[in-house]
């Protein structure tokens, strides 16, 4: 089933609150109380945003959302009580969106779902196709000539980021932040990757017409292929 807010608290009657208040202003919304009912929940269901508070009773949100972002870039929204700004930066650097502090207001709190949802949906890109690649977001399927190409999703993510951004030089640094959500990650690191993509979805992996190098500044997605 499709939602468009996941709320991931062991605070019961919080969450549950929070998830009817949604649902009465017209924001499908569903409830997890702990990191293991969050992890079954996406077996069989999905959503556009997550709520994740960062003490649940079997695990830690920190430690839920690292695994999140190897699969999924929707937007996480941290909620907590915890007031460190220690807690806000870690939350930030491994792939939260933003960091919203307890007890906080519903009315509030709805408003800032919705412009996200809004944003996320707005520029939300479902598939590339140009009659040789083809990429679809949803499925994670990318095909290459019409050969089905296996990525991992860490390869996945990066190539993702390269086309929703196509024509614009992204940095190494842009990349390391958004893509691996690390500012420390290594130029070896990346350069092993950009090989690997190139390897899967290029003509001529020594002659990339897609992923193309910006000596000095970075990277750039070519839509259709420049040599191709």
């Amino acid at each position: 089933m499709k939602y468009s807010c996941l709320i991931v608290d062991d605070e019961k009657v919080l969450a549950d609150s929070t998830a009817e208040y949604f649902n009465l202003f017209g924001v499908k919304t569903a409830v997890t109380y702990g990191a293991d009912g969050c992890r079954n929940f996406f077996k069989e269901n999905s959503a556009e945003l997550i709520l994740l508070d960062i003490n649940l009773g079997d695990g830690s949100g920190f430690d839920l959302c690292r695994q999140l972002r190897a699969d999924t870039d929707i937007p996480i929204l941290f909620i907590s009580a915890r007031t460190s700004d220690d807690d806000k930066i870690i939350a930030l650097n491994i792939g939260g969106d933003d960091y919203v502090q307890k007890p906080y207001s519903l009315g509030v709190l709805l408003a800032k779902v919705r412009a996200v949802l809004k944003r996320f949906c707005k520029n939300k890109v479902k598939q590339y196709s140009d009659g040789y690649l083809t990429v679809d977001f949803e499925t994670k399927q990318v095909y290459a000539g019409g050969s089905a190409v296996k990525l991992t999703s860490l390869e996945f993510r990066l190539l993702r980021y390269l086309i929703e951004n196509a024509d614009k030089v992204i940095s190494k640094r842009e990349l390391f932040e958004k893509v691996w959500q690390d500012k420390f990650t290594g130029d070896g690191t990346l350069n092993v990757h950009i090989r690997r993509l190139r390897e899967a979805v290029e003509v001529n992996p020594n002659e990339p017409g897609y992923i193309i190098t910006v000596w000095g500044d970075g990277y750039k997605f070519s839509p259709q292929g420049e040599r191709r």
